[in-house]
């Protein structure tokens, strides 16, 4: 009886990842003046993946950004984006994302919801993920490979800035697209 119990805790057992920053980046896309777009990233960032089944289908991840290391390439718009008519870094500064469901739709598919918190405001999203694999770099760590994408609309969420062009359109788009590529580590036992 003792033999089951043992196996059943190994077969199911928790494995813990960490988001290994050197792999991995997060970015996003906003419209600008209607007929461009503007990009840029967040340089620090934190995740972990929690998952029993080696196709994480049962993953529970949370995720953490510093607001305060967004990067557009453009010192001025990146102090804008930090006040309070967007992220207000000060008062505010990490956005935070903790899962609610992963779920398989085919093969390396899945959909990913959870609850997406900027500023003061918690929201839910749904983000769609393309799972790369699982395989061993050059010092034997076993590491997961991830893209997950979606769009917000950032008034949702307080980043309230609404500059108008002299035509009477918004300077900055509504619709906010963040792509991360993810490399996570599994935790050595």
């Amino acid at each position: 009886m003792a033999a089951v119990a043992f196996m059943s805790t190994v077969l199911f057992a928790q494995t813990k990842w960490t988001v290994d920053p050197v792999h991995s980046n997060v970015k996003f896309t906003v419209t600008h003046l209607v007929i461009s777009e503007v990009e840029g990233n967040f340089k620090k960032f934190d995740g972990s993946l929690t998952s029993a089944k080696p196709d994480f289908s049962d993953a529970a991840i949370n995720f953490t950004i510093d607001v305060n290391s967004v990067n557009t390439d453009n010192d001025m718009r990146d102090n804008h984006l930090k006040s309070d008519d967007f992220f207000n870094a000060p008062q505010y500064p990490n956005m935070i994302f903790k899962s609610t469901s992963f779920k398989k739709v085919s093969d390396n598919k899945y959909e990913l919801y959870g609850n997406l918190t900027i500023r003061d405001v918690t929201k839910p999203v749904k983000f769609d993920v393309v799972y790369g694999g699982t395989g061993k770099d050059g010092y034997g760590n076993t590491k997961a490979g991830f893209k997950a994408t979606t769009t917000i609309n950032r008034f949702d969420y307080n980043l309230k800035w609404n500059g108008l062009t002299s035509a009477g359109d918004a300077t900055v788009g509504k619709d906010v697209t963040i792509d991360l590529r993810l490399e996570f580590a599994q935790a050595k036992a």
